[in-house]
């Protein structure tokens, strides 16, 4: 039994030596960090989000042209179900990472906040975030929980009150082209890193998944902490498959 948790741990050990020795890490996630918080990734069989529905039918950006009443009745449960998650464990060890000068920042694909209320500072999210939605008329931006009020409220797409526009979720839909300020932040905090440590993540979805590989060019160490395959598998110095949390916790105890 010794032996075999000693080598378990080796990869963990393995990890923490290079978050040790890095001077610029920069960690990517996806929805599996957040999996632990209650919150189901979008692919897993059986589980994943888009199993239930077909995105391009309720969260497509025509869909929320066309139809706002019909994309809000789907987005609307998605905004009730977010709201009071809480950030789990993986969360806090990455806000600690960046609050003891290891991790230089967070570039995020998912929407939940739960980054940030974990205490991480340095968040890039390229996915955008539930925090507020924006008015396509005026710009004008409006919080979350006003938002809730005003779906509470009333039947339909919840509405700006200056331009009675419906509002849209300040998130990147199917169809939409990722923030582009966002994503230049992103490309400058990959090609700057001397390790990048993807958690969580499939990468699979472009451009988000370009971002590995750009760090690689550029002559860092890569690490991965996700169940199941991904593209650079191959290419990582490191990956641990087991449990996000349980991984993430026995690197912050190695280091």
């Amino acid at each position: 039994m010794l032996g075999r948790l000693g080598m378990q741990s080796r990869p963990a050990e393995r990890l923490a030596d290079l978050l040790r020795s890095s001077e610029r890490a920069v960690v990517l996630t996806g929805a599996g960090i957040s999996v632990p918080s209650g919150i189901p990734d979008f692919r897993t069989p059986g589980k994943g989000l888009w199993e239930k529905v077909n995105p391009m039918e309720v969260a497509h950006i025509d869909v929320f042209r066309r139809e706002p009443d019909r994309f809000w009745h789907f987005y609307g449960d998605r905004f009730a179900s977010l709201r009071d998650i809480e950030p789990n464990r993986a969360h806090s060890v990455v806000a600690e990472l960046e609050r003891r000068g290891i991790v230089r920042g967070v570039i995020t694909q998912n929407i939940d906040r739960l980054h940030r209320a974990a205490g991480s500072e340095n968040v890039i999210e390229v996915h955008g975030s539930i925090e507020l939605c924006v008015c396509p008329e005026c710009g004008g931006r409006v919080g979350i929980d006003r938002v809730m009020e005003l779906l509470a409220a009333g039947e339909g797409a919840p509405e700006c009150a200056a331009c009675i526009a419906p509002l849209k979720p300040n998130v990147v839909l199917f169809g939409e082209m990722l923030p582009e300020a966002a994503m230049m932040d992103a490309y400058a905090l990959a090609s700057e890193a001397d390790l990048m440590l993807c958690i969580g993540s499939s990468l699979e979805v472009y451009p988000v998944a370009s971002l590995p590989g750009v760090a690689k060019d550029a002559g860092a160490r890569l690490a991965l902490v996700t169940q199941g395959e991904t593209p650079y598998d191959r290419d990582a110095d490191v990956k641990l498959n087991g449990d996000v949390v349980d991984e993430l916790e026995a690197v912050l105890a190695a280091l």
